[in-house]
């Protein structure tokens, strides 16, 4: 994740209203989840300099930190981001 790290985990903190480090440790590991299931399973080439990715990261990790104990699934708006992402990007080679 380079340099983005602190930049993703500030995000995502401040979607969340939180002002501690305590649940940081947390954060970052699922923030680290989510970029290596979009890789992985995804196939996605995920550009953190790219302010669309970046948001989408900040945006899945604040569902998924909020909605961790909900089994209704993804939002729309996130799935058709996601889609979007698919189509324009394409995949790994």
């Amino acid at each position: 994740m380079e340099n983005y790290d602190d930049t993703i985990l500030s995000l995502v903190k401040d979607r969340i209203g939180l002002r501690s480090n305590v649940r940081d440790n947390y954060l970052t590991f699922i923030i680290k989840g989510i970029i290596k299931e979009l890789e992985d399973e995804k196939g996605l080439v995920i550009d953190l300099a790219n302010p669309y990715h970046l948001m989408f990261i900040v945006d899945f990790s604040t569902w998924r930190y909020l909605n961790r104990d909900n089994m209704d699934g993804i939002p729309r708006h996130l799935q058709f981001r996601l889609h979007n992402l698919i189509i324009k990007c394409g995949v790994a080679k």
